[in-house]
C-alpha cells in the first residue's frame, strides 16, 4: 500500500514567519494538532500543538493579558517549530511509515513528492485506515488463524481448499513471530456464501501439520463508540 493512496492531501500549513498567535487560532479552529512550516514553498519544519503551548506564558504568568497577546502575536513560528521534521516520498509504503512512526513516536509523517515540494500529510489515523481496508473485515468476512509448516506453497494449499468450498479470498496476512520455529502463522480472511464451513474447518484440521488456530467472523453491529 502506497502513502499517496491514503494520505491527506489538503492540508493546512503556516510560513515560519506567522505569529505563533495566529498558527494557535488556525489549530484550534480545524481541531488539528500539528502544521507543516514552508519557507519559500519548501518544507523546512513542523510546529505542533505542544511547541505552541510550552512557548506561551503560563496561566499563573505575572504578565497582563495585553502583554501576553502582544508576546504571541511578536513571536514567530520559526522561534518554536521542530526543524527536524520527518518526511517520506508519496511513493513510500505504509508500512515504512508505520516502522518510522512506531520508533520515532510520532503520530504524523509529512509528504514529499520526487522535487521535495510537500504534498501530503500521513496521521496514525490514515494507517489504520489502510490497514482496515487491506484486511476486508468491513465486507463481513470469516478469518482463518492456522499454523502451517514454513515451506513453499503450504498456504496456497489452504487458499485452494477455500476456494474448492466457493469461498473468496479477502486478505492473506503471514507471520512468523507467533509461532514455533519451523512453523509460519497465516491469517486469512474470505466470504463464503454457499459453502459448509464446518465441513471447510474440518478438511484443514485433518491436514498433517496443520493446526487451525482461530476460526471467527467479526460483528461489526452496535461496535463500541466514543462518548461525545
Amino acid at each position: 500500500m502506497l502513502i499517496k493512496d491514503w494520505m491527506a492531501t489538503s492540508i493546512l500549513t503556516v510560513d515560519i514567519n506567522t505569529s505563533v498567535m495566529r498558527a494557535t487560532r488556525t489549530m484550534k479552529e480545524n481541531s488539528i494538532r500539528r502544521l507543516p512550516v514552508l519557507s519559500h514553498g519548501k518544507l523546512v519544519g513542523v510546529v505542533t500543538d505542544r511547541d505552541l503551548k510550552e512557548a506561551s506564558p503560563s496561566s499563573t504568568s505575572e504578565m497582563d493579558i495585553h502583554e501576553m497577546y502582544y508576546l504571541l502575536s511578536e513571536m514567530k513560528i520559526k522561534d518554536v517549530m521542530t526543524d527536524t521534521c520527518i518526511s517520506l516520498k508519496e511513493n513510500d509504503t505504509l508500512e515504512k511509515a508505520a516502522l518510522i512512526m512506531l520508533a520515532a513516536k510520532i503520530s504524523g509523517i509529512m509528504v514529499l513528492d520526487d522535487s521535495d515540494s510537500l504534498v501530503g500529510l500521513l496521521s496514525e489515523t490514515d494507517i489504520l485506515r489502510g490497514f482496515i481496508h487491506a484486511t476486508g473485515i468491513e465486507d463481513g468476512a470469516h478469518q482463518f488463524v492456522i499454523d502451517v509448516p514454513d515451506a513453499a506453497g503450504s498456504t496456497t494449499k489452504v487458499i485452494d481448499i477455500i476456494r474448492k468450498q466457493n469461498g473468496r479470498i479477502l486478505s492473506v496476512l503471514t507471520s512468523y513471530a507467533d509461532t514455533q520455529r519451523g512453523q509460519k502463522r497465516v491469517s486469512i480472511r474470505f466470504n463464503l456464501d454457499k459453502g459448509n464451513i464446518k465441513k471447510l474447518k474440518q478438511k484443514i484440521s485433518a491436514i498433517k501439520e496443520y493446526y487451525l488456530v482461530h476460526h471467527g467472523k467479526d460483528e461489526l453491529k452496535d461496535l463500541p463508540k466514543k462518548k461525545k
